[in-house]
């Protein structure tokens, strides 16, 4: 799992910026709900933050505090909301910085992943790929983080790591089969659990890295 493989499996997907750059707005706002377009009118954006440590990628993670309003305590990678005119590049690298002193000139953004779409609340995160050239020195903000923290893609590609279960809403939602059911997709790691989109944007790269099929690999953004 080297930073070489990933660069390369983002290029032969099509989400590398030499090849395609970072999607518009999703369309499965108007798609899912069969119903006029409804813009999206809250963007955010997080770091997939990549580097290389004998031959093996590692990722950033944190723990969000448990003081915020919203998905207290839970593991994410750092990110945020968009502000007035930014791109998700942008974002993520201001995102990245605030909430665990990344500085934006050590990283090399390279790659997207598909962007996730909340449509109840029209909103959207766009992941953006980026890579380290050696482990960083992180400094977790106390507002925002709990911890920060890396962890190597092929633990999370180990036997008894990931987990997917089935999940049904009564309104339909992207991504979900006939019956309306969808997957959710958990990791479990060191005396934590990821679930939620960042195990869905971890699924996403680790098929891709991997030469798996993404699910939602034949959707279609603005």
């Amino acid at each position: 799992m080297t930073l070489e493989r990933v660069e390369e499996r983002l290029r032969s997907s099509e989400r590398h910026l030499d090849v395609a750059p970072v999607p518009g707005d999703p369309v499965e706002v108007a798609l899912v709900i069969g119903g006029p377009q409804r813009p999206v009118t809250r963007r955010s954006a997080v770091l997939v933050a990549l580097f290389e440590e004998e031959g093996e990628a590692h990722v950033i993670l944190t723990r969000r505090s448990l003081e915020l309003r919203h998905h207290r305590g839970e593991i994410a990678l750092p990110g945020g909301r968009s502000e007035a005119g930014e791109t998700p590049v942008e974002t993520a690298l201001r995102e990245a910085n605030e909430e665990v002193g990344l500085e934006p000139v050590r990283v090399l953004p390279i790659g997207w992943l598909s962007p996730i779409v909340t449509f109840s609340s029209s909103s959207a995160i766009w992941p953006v790929v980026g890579l380290l050239s050696e482990r960083p020195t992180l400094t977790a903000d106390p507002a925002e983080v709990d911890r920060a923290f890396t962890i190597s893609l092929s633990e999370l590609l180990s036997d008894g790591s990931f987990a997917e279960e089935r999940w049904r809403r009564s309104e339909p939602r992207p991504g979900a089969d006939a019956d309306g059911y969808f997957p959710i997709y958990f990791y479990r790691v060191p005396e934590d659990l990821i679930w939620g989109a960042t195990a869905r944007v971890l699924t996403e790269l680790l098929c891709l890295v991997t030469g798996v099929e993404w699910p939602g690999a034949h959707r279609v953004w603005g």
